[in-house]
């Protein structure tokens, strides 16, 4: 049995965990197929934004009890090998060259504070709860803390991974580890409207941008960063791609990659208890 679901129509992929009955939390299969997923997902030109969510009432609890408890059992050797099963899912997610939104319908816990923090986008439940909570099980968020502390900054890390604390989606929120939040029954429709402004944009320039914000965020302004930045700029001008931009938008029409919302909505996907 699959341990996610992959919804792929038109321009739009949906990933959703399918483990309600474990609360969505992690296996070693279930990081194997997440991994999976957005590695085929990052190498299919065609796609243009991937929603990452989940079925039943849990986001993700983190890590499945079993298999912690097999992994009490385990050497070094094998607690690095496994440890870096996740660390790789959290990069392929991060990676992947197309935005990515998380719809966060419920609680996020460990391991699932790492899932969101490291898609693009995140927009969650008023209901949703999260919580660093390694530390009260004596272990620590490794894998998931390059990118919990780029999306909380330092200084709250240095409270919530330390505290093991339990907050609702408004502190997400305040916190930056999420950029929206919104009532149960309005989740999907909020995150189906970011879906649509991301798919009328320029396919090429919003890869363009998601890279161009990887490698522009810890560098300080200097002759070769205005250099690259020009050269970026003078890439996407002169590319078929923004030719047909400019030209649209200067002649109030529609560019070539405009496509119909029916592309992607016919099989939008209703969520499991």
């Amino acid at each position: 049995m699959s341990m996610i679901d992959v919804i792929r129509q038109g321009p739009v992929a949906r990933v959703w965990l399918h483990r309600p009955e474990r609360r969505n939390a992690f296996d070693a299969a279930t990081i194997a197929e997440l991994t999976q997923a957005f590695v085929s997902l990052s190498q299919d030109t065609d796609v243009r934004v991937v929603v990452l969510g989940a079925h039943g009432q849990a986001f993700c609890a983190g890590a499945d009890l079993n298999w912690m408890q097999a992994m009490a059992g385990y050497s070094w050797d094998e607690n690095h090998a496994d440890a870096l099963g996740l660390a790789d899912m959290l990069w392929a997610i991060d990676q992947c060259p197309v935005p990515v939104i998380a719809e966060v319908q419920g609680d996020c816990y460990g391991g699932g504070v790492g899932l969101v923090a490291a898609c693009d986008i995140a927009v969650a439940a008023q209901e949703a709860h999260f919580s660093l909570s390694e530390v009260r099980l004596g272990l620590i968020p490794a894998t998931i803390s390059p990118y919990v502390i780029r999306a909380l900054g330092e200084r709250a890390a240095r409270r919530y991974m330390l505290t093991a604390e339990r907050f609702d989606a408004a502190q997400a929120l305040a916190l930056g580890l999420v950029h929206e939040t919104c009532d149960a029954a309005e989740l999907s429709p909020r995150v189906e409207a970011l879906v649509h402004a991301i798919v009328h944009n320029g396919p090429q320039a919003v890869r363009a941008s998601k890279r161009l914000i990887r490698d522009v965020s810890h560098e300080a302004p200097g002759s070769d960063l205005r250099d690259t930045t020009a050269r970026r700029i003078a890439d996407i001008r002169a590319s078929d791609e923004g030719r047909a931009g400019m030209r649209a938008f200067l002649n109030k029409t529609q560019p070539d990659w405009t496509v119909s919302p029916e592309t992607w909505l016919a099989i939008e996907p209703v969520r499991r208890p």
